[in-house]
């Protein structure tokens, strides 16, 4: 998710509009279209919340406008005796200034910016450990999966689980980030089954393994912050790959 994407409506709307950028919703309420009570979609809840009760996002869409003032006797310098002193500004610098980056921001990160980074990052992990997950699942019945007989591929739920992680991970390879409510129903799902007969065989290592990998695929769609998402990858690609290592080996 390169781009956080945002869907809103007025409380006394029944259709939703979107999906939207910041940049457009910082548009959107220069025009005047949207206030800090119009309701978003928050993917975190699962509900449509009033912008004002995102303190982060009222702050990007309603930047507080600072008033000017003028200092009493300050003394001012005349633009026509240049400062000896000053150094030279080159257009770089300017450019860099009329892009809000300065010498005292520069090593800092927009909020914005560094959530867009952290939710790409849980996209990429997504879609890892969902294509692991699929391999480790539909490889064992890869023969059963090929007769495409349904009475047989039927009796295989583990391989239905893999099919299902395969097209999940197709959709996110495609953006298409409305899926992740599907990917956390999936990575549920797969530690309720998987779980189940794995627990029912005694085999502890793999099962907590494949819990493991599935709790990391279902918050790497949740967190939008860097430590969130990157604990989430390390336990959702170790995790699965420690299962995928005991399903494709024993």
């Amino acid at each position: 998710m390169a781009t956080q994407e945002f869907y809103i409506r007025n409380a006394s709307e029944t259709e939703a509009r979107g999906p939207f950028t910041h940049e457009h919703l910082i548009s959107l309420a220069e025009n005047g279209q949207i206030t800090k009570e119009t309701l978003y979609y928050d993917a975190v809840k699962e509900q449509w919340t009033p912008v004002t009760e995102n303190a982060e996002l009222v702050a990007v869409i309603f930047p507080e406008k600072v008033s000017l003032k003028l200092k009493g006797k300050t003394k001012l310098k005349t633009i026509n005796v240049a400062d000896a002193s000053a150094a030279p500004i080159s257009v770089d610098d300017m450019l860099a200034a009329a892009e809000g980056r300065t010498a005292e921001t520069e090593d800092k990160l927009d909020p914005a910016i560094a959530r867009e980074r952290a939710a790409a990052i849980g996209l990429y992990s997504a879609i890892v450990t969902l294509i692991i997950a699929a391999a480790a699942l539909m490889l064992p019945a890869i023969d059963v999966l090929a007769t495409l007989d349904p009475f047989l591929i039927i009796r295989q739920p583990l391989a239905l689980l893999g099919v299902l992680d395969a097209i999940l991970a197709v959709l996110l390879i495609l953006q298409v980030t409305q899926a992740y409510p599907l990917v956390r129903f999936s990575a549920a799902l797969g530690i309720g089954l998987v779980g189940f007969l794995l627990w029912t065989k005694g085999q502890t290592t793999p099962l907590a393994a494949f819990t493991l990998g599935s709790a990391g695929l279902y918050f790497c769609t949740v967190f939008v912050n860097f430590v969130g998402v990157g604990l989430s990858a390390g336990l959702g690609l170790a995790g699965m790959a420690g299962y995928a290592f005991f399903a494709l080996t024993t």
